[in-house]
């Protein structure tokens, strides 16, 4: 049954993982720099290996945990696909190794890019972007690996009398797998994200404002457990969250391809459309090395210089995405080709507004951040005020151009025919496949960030000099808009995904309802007068049969549980950061008041205690709003059924969209603000408009690196839990 054309899905994973591995190779024949270097890169290489092994361990025993459950529900109950446990695990597992790939990577390029950045700024960013290129080429090749696999696997076992019906049964089947990504990727990005803020916010508000000692200094001993945390939260957390936003979009999308086709005779369309965002991707990881290799810049270069160089990589990709689809789809003979890769285009600009919005909202480039800065002459206060009313003037732009996008996406794929839903829903699926195809490079810029911050710490703490740390500032500085940009880019993508994980939602109700009738061995009817049967009926059918309506009070109150999930959880998560910081700064001031010589460089800092406290805290912090991403669903589905579940699922899409924008572009202004003083301007290190900036950036780290991106793996979790226990919700629910 199998098109040739997937074979290029395989294929493409195979080359995304063989030039990971060069670039990876590359790297590590690049110069270390001095012996103190290389210690200090061995001591944060040592702390991030150390804290991601301890979560792997915690996390290990929740999918043990979980796997078992939904083994008894497959085997014992009969309401669940006897795949899910396999799927869920394999899912979790190559999420982790892309995440433990891409960090192991960016523990060896630090000291590396450090010592490039002291023969030029080119080579200080060549050998930061390439290594953030690991992560990238890593994300996409696992990814799509691990889909090619699961496809190539159940189209071999899966039997069906009917050839639609097994191509559907193959699709849901592999959407399970997403959940093992999402829960591997909440973890990665809460855990990682509460252990970077804690030991950011503590060396900065005990080193920086209280010491008096620049940022990075090695006589603060929290300078380690920072440079550690931003490999765990901002490279293995990245890295886990938008493997999971790429596999999601692939597979919501095939998924909504198979559904298309069922009850017609046109399997070879069918398979067409299924493998098309397989394909699609696949040629994006051609098209994103090509882009990688055009990045490089000039000596002297400034932000907006800085800026056009990696944008230069992105875009050309971007343009090429946009043309070889056209000839994709034409050659594959998609039905509707023009308008689908209409939706494809609809996303690529979507991604590519959302992108620029946030370059405006944090790069200190700009205005808006610039203002902020401004800001911190009046004080501490007028800082916070400032960035919180910038991020929420800045949601304005993206939720517009997702709002946009969905439109046109789904109109260009329903060729302007609001009534043709499913292929509409194809549309948006896609123009999230679209936005994430050349993820291969996007996430090259986000994981730069990390890598470049690092080689600024190493360049202070190894002494290299003022020449080689303006280089490294100007990198980081770049960083920070970047991973911003990122993260406005993983949001977006993570809006379009989750439509369309709701429409799979619905595909795999029809699929649980016939499980259960099975089981029973009673004929399954979807309404009451029964002469519609489930195998025939429609997406709208099933609205009608749940009463999925704003006038049905419990899609009212499933929306507002949505609503105040995306809330509770930031809430948790910032209030996590908070306990977990606090200790940190008990800890950094303990050491400066007991540790003699530290301040005149005769006494060592503990360093190693911080990292202790760091992933302590981030262990024991990182359970509760993780877990409830998962369980709030069920329990939504098993009080108030389908209704409420679509109500769940809306209202967190929605708020934690919007809140996630929020939080991401009010942080990264912050950020830039602090670094736009340091340059020199507003009075520069000291002042006290930079020790108002830095308070303004303390309050913005655990809202940009840890509230505000674990929003987007937030809501496509509840939606992929959602799925796994459809069989739940409608076999056993109270209403």
């Amino acid at each position: 049954m199998i098109n040739n054309l997937f074979w290029l899905a395989p294929a493409g994973s195979v080359l995304a993982l063989i030039f990971a591995f060069y670039f990876y190779k590359k790297l590590l024949k690049e110069d270390e720099g001095t012996d103190k270097m290389k210690k200090i890169a061995a001591h944060v290489r040592a702390g991030a290996m150390a804290y991601l092994k301890q979560q792997y361990k915690v996390v290990s025993i929740v999918f043990i945990v979980m796997a078992s459950i939904f083994a008894v529900m497959a085997y014992v109950l009969k309401i669940q696909n006897p795949w899910v446990p396999f799927a869920f695990l394999t899912g979790g597992f190559f999420s982790g190794l892309a995440g433990f790939f891409g960090m192991k990577t960016a523990t060896y390029a630090s000291a590396r890019t450090a010592w490039a950045a002291k023969k030029s700024l080119n080579d200080g960013l060549r050998v930061a972007f390439r290594s953030g290129a690991v992560m990238g080429l890593v994300v996409v090749g696992l990814g799509l690996l691990d889909i090619s696999l699961w496809f190539i696997l159940l189209n071999h076992f899966i039997e069906n009398a009917d050839p639609a019906h097994k191509v559907l049964a193959i699709t849901t089947t592999m959407l399970t797998f997403g959940m093992g990504a999402s829960t591997q990727a909440l973890f990665a990005r809460v855990g990682g994200g509460i252990f970077t803020k804690a030991a950011d916010v503590g060396a900065d508000l005990v080193g920086k404002v209280e010491a008096n000692i620049p940022e990075d200094d090695p006589r603060n001993p929290a300078t380690i457990a920072d440079n550690v945390g931003d490999n765990v939260g901002d490279v293995a957390g990245m890295g886990a969250d938008l493997y999971e936003s790429y596999c999601g979009s692939i597979l919501a999308t095939a998924s909504l391809g198979a559904a298309i086709f069922v009850g017609t005779d046109n399997i070879d369309m069918q398979m067409n459309f299924v493998i098309t965002p397989m394909i699609i991707a696949a040629i994006g990881i051609v098209l994103s090395l090509i882009g990688i290799f055009m990045v490089k810049t000039k000596e002297g270069a400034n932000q907006r210089e800085l800026l056009a160089s990696l944008a230069k990589g992105v875009n050309i990709s971007s343009v090429l995405i946009a043309v070889s689809s056209y000839f994709l789809l034409r050659y594959i003979g998609l039905d509707n080709y023009v308008g689908i890769w209409g939706s494809i285009i609809t996303g690529l600009i979507t991604g590519i507004v959302i992108g620029k919005a946030t370059e405006y909202y944090t790069s200190h480039s700009f205005r808006p951040t610039q203002t902020v800065a401004e800001n911190a002459k009046t004080g501490h206060a007028t800082v916070i005020i400032s960035g919180i009313g910038l991020g929420m003037m800045s949601t304005a732009i993206p939720v517009l151009a997702v709002s946009a996008g969905i439109f046109l996406a789904f109109m260009f794929a329903a060729s302007w025919d609001p009534a043709n839903i499913t292929m509409g829903l194809y549309g948006i699926g896609i123009a999230a496949v679209g936005m994430l195809s050349t993820l291969g490079i996007t996430l090259a810029t986000d994981a730069y960030g990390p890598i470049a911050d690092n080689a600024g710490g190493n360049a202070e703490m190894s002494g290299l000099g003022p020449e080689v740390r303006k280089r490294t500032d100007a990198l980081d500085a770049l960083g920070n808009t970047t991973a911003a940009t990122g993260k406005g880019f993983a949001i977006g993508s993570a809006a379009l995904t989750a439509l369309a994980l709701l429409a799979s939602y619905v595909d795999e109700i029809k699929i649980a309802m016939l499980r259960i009738a099975e089981s029973k061995g009673v004929e399954a009817i979807l309404d009451k007068a029964g002469n519609i049967a489930v195998e025939s009926a429609k997406l709208g059918d099933f609205m009608t049969h749940f009463n999925v309506t704003l006038m049905n009070p419990i899609v009212l109150i499933g929306i507002l549980i949505g609503a105040m999930m995306a809330f509770m959880f930031s809430g948790l998560t910032m209030m996590a950061v908070g306990r977990a910081a606090g200790a940190m700064v008990d800890e950094v001031r303990r050491q400066f008041r007991e540790i003699k010589g530290i301040m005149d460089g005769s006494g060592e800092p503990d360093y190693a205690r911080c990292v202790a406290i760091s992933t302590k805290g981030a262990q024991k912090e990182m359970m509760l709003p993780s877990l409830l991403a998962i369980i709030i669903p069920i329990l939504t589905g098993w009080l108030f059924g389908v209704a409420g579940v679509m109500g769940l699922l809306i209202g967190g899409t929605s708020s934690g969209f919007v809140l996630a924008i929020f939080m991401a572009n009010s942080g990264g202004a912050w950020d830039n603000a602090k670094k736009y003083i340091e340059e020199g301007n507003l009075g520069g290190k000291g002042s006290d408009a930079h020790k108002a900036a830095v308070t303004g950036d303390t309050v913005g780290d655990p809202f940009k690196d840890t509230s505000g991106p674990s929003l987007n793996i937030l809501i496509k979790l509840m939606s992929m839990v959602s799925i796994v226990m459809v069989g739940l919700t409608v076999g056993y629910s109270l209403f």
